[in-house]
């Protein structure tokens, strides 16, 4: 199964972002990315509407932070991509007459939205400045 890593994709870009003055084409984000740069700016469109970036067209052109890091948490930016699938587990029916199907849906639906309801929280509580390399505890010091 395929890992969607696009939220990770983009934390990456952004802190990247905030570590230059002048703006970034999408030809140079999406190498570090590693895909096209068409992919690329549909996959950050949903932060560039939501006002965390801003892009620019033509000579001079490219890819910049409109807010500073500390103003933007992990929970924004996973909205921004319009909320990516957390878990990959699923049921084998969504209307089950199998009443072992339907206990069983039943304790997985309740699982999966306290564990998305804790991913929400401990997102909501991290910006995006925390993740800077400067600013992690667990950065090693030189």
């Amino acid at each position: 199964m395929n890992k969607d890593t696009r939220l990770s994709d983009v934390l990456h870009v952004l802190l990247h972002l905030a570590q230059v003055d002048q703006p970034l084409t999408s030809e140079v984000l999406a190498r570090s990315m590693g895909t096209n740069p068409a992919v690329f700016r549909r996959t950050m469109a949903g932060l560039r509407e939501a006002g965390y970036v801003q892009s620019g067209k033509g000579h001079g052109g490219g890819w910049q932070l409109a807010r500073p890091l500390g103003e933007i948490t992990l929970l924004a930016v996973y909205e921004a991509l319009n909320r990516p699938t957390l878990f990959a587990i699923g049921y084998r029916s969504d209307h089950p007459d199998c009443l072992i199907e339907k206990s069983v849906n039943a304790a997985l639906s309740d699982t999966m939205a306290q564990a998305e309801a804790l991913f929400i929280e401990r997102f909501a509580q991290v910006t995006l400045d925390q993740l800077s390399p400067e600013q992690s505890e667990l950065a090693p010091r030189h």
